[in-house]
């Protein structure tokens, strides 16, 4: 709701995240059940490596002198890094684009 024209969110009447919050907070959604209705929804989950936080921060730091965010250029050598692999073993990467 944030950065839009002001909205009223519809069963809590809430203008914000935070009064939404609030309001959930004291109220059961079972109360509600006939004001509701079903939804498709898609939801694209993405896939998360844990780095090590002084590696990130290293990563980070080239990344902005480079003008690049540090998942790109994490990605980037990734990347390089299969196809060196895939060299050394005399065989194609598994498509490995940039």
């Amino acid at each position: 709701m944030e950065g839009s024209e002001e909205r009223v969110a519809s069963i809590s009447k809430a203008r914000s995240y935070e009064e939404m919050a609030e309001f959930w907070d004291t109220h059961s959604l079972e109360d509600y059940r006939d004001q509701i209705e079903e939804v498709d929804l898609e939801v694209c989950v993405k896939r998360r490596v844990a780095v090590d936080p002084e590696v990130y921060t290293e990563v980070a730091e080239r990344a902005r002198q480079r003008g690049l965010s540090p998942e790109t250029v994490i990605n980037l050598w990734l990347a390089d890094k299969l196809r060196e692999v895939a060299r050394a073993s005399n065989r194609e990467p598994a498509s490995v684009t940039q």
